[in-house]
């Protein structure tokens, strides 16, 4: 949104005092010349006693070296040990429980899963059917189809080549 009235200022708005940049230069070095009047001054206020220094380091040793009982606070306390021991054998209960131990089964196995070992591994048919008797390999893979002939006309007549058939 524009404000017209905004249009017709020809103004800045900023103004300055009158002879501020002829009078700006004196006020500058009777600055200056405070200044270097403060870094005139020698004393600085602060005083030390006498052989302060000379007497530091004993004065040290001695207050280091008093046999005063101080208060020590330690590390391990036997409260948080024992919360800590407490929260450790819980989690290695935890993982040491069998809950997370299932053991698979020939039901959770997929197919692809055991037709691609079978691939990766080089295993031939005649290994397989080594490891199967003659009673299993009739029970298993017998599978008993009533298929009537009404059905294999059907199939025949919609999925197969007549002519080929012919031809054979």
């Amino acid at each position: 949104m524009k404000n017209k009235k905004l249009d017709h200022i020809k103004s800045t708005g900023f103004k300055t005092p009158k002879n501020y940049f002829e009078s700006f230069d004196e006020k500058l070095f009777s600055k200056l010349n405070i200044e270097t009047q403060l870094n005139s001054i020698k004393d600085t206020g602060f005083k030390i006693p006498n052989d302060y220094f000379e007497s530091l380091d004993d004065t040290i040793l001695e207050l280091t070296l008093k046999d005063e009982k101080s208060k020590v606070i330690q590390l391990f306390s036997k409260r948080h040990l024992v919360y800590i021991s407490g929260i450790a054998a819980a989690v290695l209960l935890l993982f040491n429980l069998s809950i997370f131990d299932s053991t698979p089964t020939f039901d959770d196995l997929e197919t692809e899963t055991v037709e691609n070992y079978l691939i990766d591994e080089n295993i031939t048919s005649y290994e397989i059917a080594a490891l199967l008797s003659d009673n299993q390999i009739e029970e298993d893979i017998t599978v008993d189809l009533n298929l009537d002939g009404d059905y294999i006309e059907e199939y025949l007549l919609n999925n197969a080549d007549i002519e080929l058939l012919m031809i054979e």
